[in-house]
């Protein structure tokens, strides 16, 4: 008797030896993608859940589902001198990824021809596990995430997404419509692809298919079909979903990878003048219940992209918001990694002395939800983050000579105003993660 999950597994697994994912050469690189690299270094999501900085060196990393490695190589280049291991589903996607990283120095990395509910097979523990754009392939993602936290240390956190269900709907319509057309019986192919593009094509541009599932990139890349249109095994899904494969498996929500673009209130014309059931009703809701409105209300992001843990692991802290001076005083700053780069300081050098504004956004926008310009004359007291971790009270300190008179009153600034004005820059920057503050005892 045939088992239904056995031969899906395995026209996944066809797919992508046929054609392993993502097809970038093996000579490109992602140290320029900050974007991608500020998901992927696990400094990002260990100091969102606990506003501590974590050292990768030696940290071990599980690119789980790493296709033809390019994500393996970014894990690499995000986290220095960590150890990254692959696995994936498909031997060609393996060999492929063994292939970049050593063209690009990782000789230490290591792969597997594994599946993911395997991965206890491998007899290792890791630090940070990147299941990406994989976990909605797999026919019960919740035994994939029980495998991935029985590997995951403690501490450990784990970066996985599903397709959002709402936001993809469809993309579900028309691999329907292909498969009852017989173009996923078997390995889609280039012959597949053309029959999907003639097919829409075909249709009027008034055909509702037409305009919610096909564009000009897909005439203009017809392969993206493969990984949209006829994607073996591809099921989408919703919140409610999402946090009920949390529960089941009792790992821990930690927060959406890009949290600022799932903010609630911001859907509103304005938050402070809302009818008053909502006024009453919104800010009592859990995460949980926030995150579902939102996409009912708003389903705009094509993936449910998470971070999630062991549950009570994550370090309970005080917002800084509510921090005194002494706490300030008590706090050194850091750059995040993925800006320490001299591209970027000479940029900002650039800036200062052309008297220029400053933006962060054209560096990593992930977060942010609109440009920060940033006056060139405060931000010149953070330039020696880019040798390293600062005290605060130095910082305060230097901009008191980059500003020693209040404009104002032109009386001498005082230490308590450059601590306020230190303090705000910071603020405003930390909450995207562009600096990380620690607190020392």
């Amino acid at each position: 008797m045939n088992n239904p999950t056995s031969d899906l597994k395995e026209k996944i697994r066809q797919q992508f030896e046929a054609t392993p994912y993502p097809n970038n050469s093996v000579e490109e690189t992602p140290k320029n993608k900050l974007n991608l690299l500020y998901v992927y270094n696990f400094v990002t999501s260990f100091y969102l859940r606990n506003q501590e900085i974590i050292n990768t060196k030696d940290k071990v990393i599980l690119d789980a589902g790493c296709g033809s490695g390019y994500t393996s190589l970014a894990l690499a280049e995000a986290n220095p001198n960590a150890k990254i291991i692959g696995v994936d589903l498909s031997a060609e996607s393996v060999k492929l990824a063994r292939q970049r990283l050593l063209y690009h120095g990782f000789d230490h990395a290591e792969f597997y021809t594994l599946s993911i509910e395997d991965l206890p097979q491998l007899g290792m523990q890791f630090d940070y596990i990147n299941c990406d754009e994989t976990l909605y392939l797999l026919p019960d993602p919740v035994l994939g995430l029980q495998a991935m936290k029985s590997v995951l240390q403690p501490h450990g956190i784990i970066h996985t997404n599903l397709h959002s269900y709402r936001q993809r709907f469809y993309y579900y319509q028309a691999q329907e419509l292909f498969q009852l057309m017989g173009l996923l019986d078997s390995t889609p192919q280039e012959l597949e692809v053309e029959l999907v593009r003639e097919t829409m094509q075909a249709l009027r541009d008034d055909v509702v298919l037409k305009q919610k599932a096909w564009d000009s990139a897909f005439d203009q890349a017809p392969n993206l079909a493969l990984v949209n249109h006829l994607l073996q095994g591809d099921k989408g899904y919703t919140v409610k979903q999402m946090f009920a494969m949390l529960q089941a498996t009792d790992l821990e929500f930690i927060s959406m990878v890009q949290w600022r673009h799932w903010e609630l209130m911001d859907l509103f014309k304005n938050r402070d003048d809302l009818p008053a059931f909502l006024a009453m009703s919104l800010p009592e809701l859990s995460i949980e219940e926030q995150l579902h409105i939102f996409e009912l209300l708003h389903p705009a992001h094509r993936l449910l992209d998470f971070w999630c843990g062991h549950p009570n692991q994550g370090k309970l802290f005080e917002p800084i918001s509510e921090w005194t001076l002494a706490d300030w005083q008590s706090t050194k700053v850091h750059l995040h990694p993925q800006l320490r780069t001299e591209k970027i300081k000479q940029d900002l050098i650039n800036c200062i002395t052309q008297g220029n504004s400053w933006s962060v956004a054209n560096y990593i926008n992930l977060p942010l939800k609109g440009p920060i310009d940033l006056d060139p004359n405060l931000v010149a007291c953070l330039l020696p983050l880019w040798e390293g971790g600062q005290a605060f009270d130095s910082l305060v300190q230097r901009w008191l000579l980059i500003k020693p008179i209040d404009a104002v009153t032109l009386e001498p600034m005082s230490y308590e105003q450059g601590c306020v004005q230190v303090q705000s820059l910071l603020s405003k920057l930390e909450v995207f993660l562009y600096v990380l503050l620690e607190r020392c005892a």
